[in-house]
């Protein structure tokens, strides 16, 4: 008896809550928006390029005609993003107990300056704070196993190495070298990835606190070679590297909210709108031009969307709608807005995040990181109102979560997720579009992107309505932070 009064009670919800389904805009509207953002007029909107800032001009002049408010802080609805694009290193080499590690064979650098150093090294094992404790790494180089304990996954190392580079500098190392394995990217296509012009965020003329190597221990034999000759000195020597700013920007709307208990509570809803760009290497009448219909105008219709449902019909807590640009060189522009946040980040209770490579089941949408918050049953059921059905991470080996902007809210302890269009797994027909020319507005079904929108939509709403905010669910690894973060 208690089974069939939930599963009605569920029932009846999910019956109210078709029932009150938003349009948020006609399908006649998603459309216009999809087919302006993936046109071939705006090159793949490569971040840097005229044609991202025309797409940032069109996002802003729709948070203005919905009547959305800007922040004192802004250039109007633009929050400029400081990047650099860095040149590909010139040379770098790594000389320790007669062993010569060279620059794309054995070794990369992630960051850092020119430098040439004879200094110890110190073997730290992760590099975590324990391993650090009662270690003297003032002018040496600190020796490190790659990412974290238990930690495989080779995304969540840059992180890691980022956090460890922090530390390290403020303990006046001179340089972190990581010792690099890993069975799912091999050496060969890290070095494809890395040895290449990279973007970062930062001052083309600023100095970056010290270098980040990677070394290849394909062979497994480096950890012994650096922890039993911890205290030996090395010589390091890492050659030089041109930068140059990039004009990028990040669009920024708000909306108040209607409850004066609960206005003060900020939702930030979000998606990237730049994408790939143009392959250089296409010939002829070849099509060159990644329009990222999928990834990620069909979010940032979204967005849209939810701006103009939510600016005429306020909810009770204020919402800010967040269009991030350098998603695609390594969520950049995410990472610059939480670093320069424009309300406090313990404002924040919120990200709901919109990004993904594709669709395989049009009677759904995927959630990454569903499961992880107290927001599951609101989202759950705004899907269920658009007729599409919510489901979690299909492929949690891939690390999805940490691979799109919700992951920098998440770091510093928001509840967030990524809303994606419905994949059942990350197959042939996710990767027939992923990054690929393909990926053009023709090729979707703008019912389904109607839907999708629509469901965003009313999980915005009801997130933003609830009467407590969201919570990460008991032993997350974020949990922590968010303790931290709001203070409880």
């Amino acid at each position: 008896m208690k089974k069939f009064i939930l599963t009605f009670s569920v029932g009846l919800i999910g019956f109210i809550a078709v029932a009150q389904v938003p349009k948020a805009i006609p399908q006649s509207q998603v459309e216009a928006h999809v087919r302006f953002l993936a046109s071939d007029a705006l090159k793949g909107r490569d971040t840097g390029s005229p044609e991202l800032n025309i797409a940032a001009q069109y996002i802003a002049s729709y948070f203005q005609g919905y009547g959305l408010q800007t922040l004192d802080s802004t250039d109007g609805y633009f929050q400029p993003v400081s990047l650099f694009k860095e040149s590909t290193l010139s040379s770098a080499t790594l000389t320790f107990q007669d062993e010569e590690f060279q620059l794309v064979e054995d070794m990369l650098v992630l960051s850092g300056d020119s430098l040439t150093e004879e200094v110890p090294v110190v073997f730290v094992n992760y590099g975590m704070p324990d391993d650090l404790e009662g270690k003297e790494l003032e002018g040496k180089i600190a020796v490190a196993l790659l990412g974290r304990p238990g930690d495989t996954n080779p995304q969540s190392a840059f992180f890691a190495s980022a956090e460890k580079q922090k530390q390290i500098t403020e303990m006046g190392g001179v340089a972190l070298v990581e010792l690099y394995r890993s069975a799912q990217i091999p050496w060969s296509l890290l070095v494809r990835y890395l040895n290449t012009e990279q973007m970062k965020v930062g001052n083309a003329t600023s100095d970056e606190e010290l270098p980040v190597v990677w070394l290849n221990d394909g062979q497994s034999t480096l950890k012994s070679l650096f922890e039993e000759n911890s205290g030996e000195m090395a010589s390091l020597s890492i050659g030089s590297k041109v930068r140059q700013p990039v004009d990028t920007k990040n669009v920024v709307g708000i909306l108040e909210g209607t409850d004066p208990d609960l206005k003060d509570e900020h939702v930030v809803l979000s998606a990237h709108y730049d994408h790939v760009g143009i392959n250089p290497q296409a010939t002829g009448s070849e099509d060159s031009i990644y329009n990222g219909a999928r990834d990620n105008a069909l979010g940032t219709t979204a967005l849209l969307s939810a701006a103009k449902y939510l600016s005429e019909n306020p909810p009770r807590r204020s919402v800010l709608f967040l269009a991030f640009t350098a998603e695609e060189k390594g969520l950049l522009g995410s990472q610059y807005y939480v670093q320069n946040p424009l309300v406090p980040m313990e404002w924040v209770v919120f990200n709901l995040n919109t990004d993904g490579a594709g669709y395989n089941d049009t009677t759904k949408v995927t959630v990454i990181g569903l499961e992880r918050t107290s927001a599951e049953e609101a989202i759950y059921l705004a899907s269920l109102s658009a007729s599409l059905d919510a489901i979690m991470d299909p492929v949690p080996e891939q690390n999805l979560y940490d691979r799109s902007d919700n992951v920098n809210f998440a770091k510093l302890g928001v509840p967030a997720v990524t809303f994606a269009p419905g994949a059942t797994d990350f197959g042939p027909e996710i990767m027939k579009y992923y990054h690929q020319v393909t990926d053009e507005a023709e090729s979707l079904s703008f019912n389904y992107v109607e839907k999708y929108c629509e469901a965003f939509t009313k999980a915005a709403e009801n997130i933003a309505n609830s009467e407590s905010a969201p919570v990460w669910k008991e032993g997350d690894k974020y949990e922590e932070a968010g303790k931290q973060l709001y203070g409880r």
